[in-house]
């Protein structure tokens, strides 16, 4: 595993730094589900990291040898990597919704998915079919002495810490309903000398008149405040950034035709269409409900997840991962079959949002393909010097995560560590070490799929210094496919 920084002239004309063949490797269902300490380990896993790094992801990428068309539509596995007196114990555990139990005991597809999946049968067999299949893949949060598996379609389902358990529906004491949507990056506001932290998130339900619905939540669990906010045209939000006093969010230039989704010929995601001629917008959200919404357009373009934001005189500064148009799921291609080359690059950009001139200004911070942008979790919603983000190993063009970055917005200044050409990794987790004064002294936590051995590594890096290579590299029996979100939390760990 390369663990240095190279090719920094890489262009295209250049041999690529990783082959299709290993990439793909990864893309296969885990349908076993493990309980053991790891044991295979290089390095030294810190003696006083206490605590469990969760991950959630689709596990299943086929329904009993029907694959899914894309992953997002996979069933939701989460993992479990726990940090105990320089030792760490690795769990698994499928999300035990509705869907998922149904068709485990069906033996086949039952359910379409958003992301083109179809049931056996054709057309026909799919249309009208407007049952939503929870798959809980996307997040695994803990607040409140709750762990919650997130898929902002529908509710929240609730799992044992310890076990990985699916205990049910969560609905956060009758808040929400069964179905309710409940967004899956949530955001934990730290807090300060007057304020408790509170976890801030949002629900949104599209239309021609789109609802985006703000919950707060605070330590024991409980909403604390709830409002809901209307906005003109169809919204496809799937992430948003806080400051003490607002929310904001990103409303993508797209349009939605639901005409193929219902007759069963398309996925919903696959109606959706970027509309280059129209803005961004962007829809300031003040978190004390007495003051009104404001929207402030930018120029078009297509965001996944922020980074962070925070207030700075008369602007709000928010630091997003931009694609210049939304990277669509083509029907007719195989998700194994992607073509990065044809691909824009998702990229760090800066926004400027005045308030004064109720106007934005955007400007490019790198150039290079990256994707999961994380910060200091005390530093949710305030200034940050650091974000850490999974990017692609060439400094231009589109390709598969294969290294991570830390950046200075500000400054440029960067720290680069690479997996390639053998390794793929996963969203960037950043933990602070315990009593650390300074924004970057913690650990990187980083799944890496290494196409080698096919396995996938836990990979625990130092945040003040990237470049040194890992602290601690743990090899799992077995790959884990590729995940979306995870958290860490030092209020639990070890294992039964």
């Amino acid at each position: 595993m390369q663990t240095t920084r190279s090719q920094q002239n890489f262009t295209s004309s250049v041999s690529k730094p990783y082959t299709m063949e290993d990439w793909r490797g990864a893309n296969r269902s885990l349908t076993q589900e493990f309980d053991y300490w790891i044991e295979d380990v290089e390095g030294e896993i810190p003696t006083d990291l206490n605590g469990t790094l969760f991950r959630n992801g689709p596990g299943l990428l086929d329904i009993f040898g029907r694959p899914v068309h894309h992953p997002f539509d996979g069933d939701g596995m989460v993992c479990a990597i726990s940090f105990s007196n320089g030792r760490a114990h690795f769990r698994n555990r499928f999300v035990r919704t509705e869907g998922y139990g149904a068709e485990q005991a069906a033996g086949r597809m039952l359910y379409r998915g958003v992301f083109g999946t179809e049931k056996p049968g054709g057309w026909l067999a799919n249309a009208f079919d407007l049952r939503k299949k929870n798959v809980a893949n996307t997040n695994i949060i803990y607040w409140g002495g709750k762990l919650l598996a997130l898929w902002e379609a529908s509710h929240p389902y609730r799992l044992e810490p310890q076990t990985l358990e699916t205990l049910g529906i969560e609905t956060l004491d009758g808040v929400l309903g069964k179905d309710s949507p409940f967004a899956a990056h949530p955001m934990i506001d730290p807090g300060d000398e007057s304020r408790e932290p509170c976890l801030v998130t949002f629900a949104i339900k599209p239309g021609p008149l789109t609802t985006i619905t703000v919950y707060e939540i605070d330590l024991t669990g409980k909403v604390v405040q709830k409002h809901d906010h209307q906005v003109p045209g169809f919204a496809f939000i799937h992430d948003f950034a806080i400051t003490p006093n607002y929310c904001l969010f990103f409303q993508n230039p797209v349009s939605f035709n639901p005409l193929p989704y219902v007759l069963g010929f398309r996925g919903a995601a696959e109606c959706i269409k970027f509309q280059e001629q129209n803005p961004t917008k962007i829809w300031v959200i003040p978190r004390d409900r007495s003051h009104p919404a404001q929207c402030i357009p930018a120029d078009p373009c297509f965001v996944f997840h922020h980074a962070n934001a925070f207030e700075q005189d008369d602007e709000i500064v928010v630091d997003s991962i931009c694609y210049e148009t939304f990277p669509g799921v083509d029907h007719n291609l195989n998700y194994q079959e992607i073509d990065f080359d044809s691909r824009p690059p998702a990229q760090l950009w800066r926004f400027r949002i005045n308030f004064q001139t109720q106007t934005s200004q955007r400007h490019l911070i790198d150039k290079r393909a990256c994707e999961f942008p994380f910060v200091h979790p005390a530093l949710v919603g305030k200034h940050h010097r650091w974000i850490f983000l999974a990017a692609a190993h060439q400094p231009e063009g589109d390709a598969p995560q294969q290294a991570i970055i830390k950046i200075n917005p500000e400054s440029g200044e960067q720290q680069f560590w690479s997996a390639a050409p053998k390794g793929f990794v996963g969203e960037p987790v950043f933990v602070p070490k315990p009593g650390a004064t300074n924004e970057d002294d913690g650990w990187v936590f980083t799944l890496v799929y290494n196409a080698a051995h096919h396995r996938t590594d836990v990979v625990i890096l130092d945040s003040k210094n990237l470049e040194k290579g890992p602290i601690a590299n743990l090899h799992l029996k077995h790959h884990i496919p590729y995940g979306l979100h995870g958290s860490f939390t030092s209020q639990v760990e070890g294992s039964d």
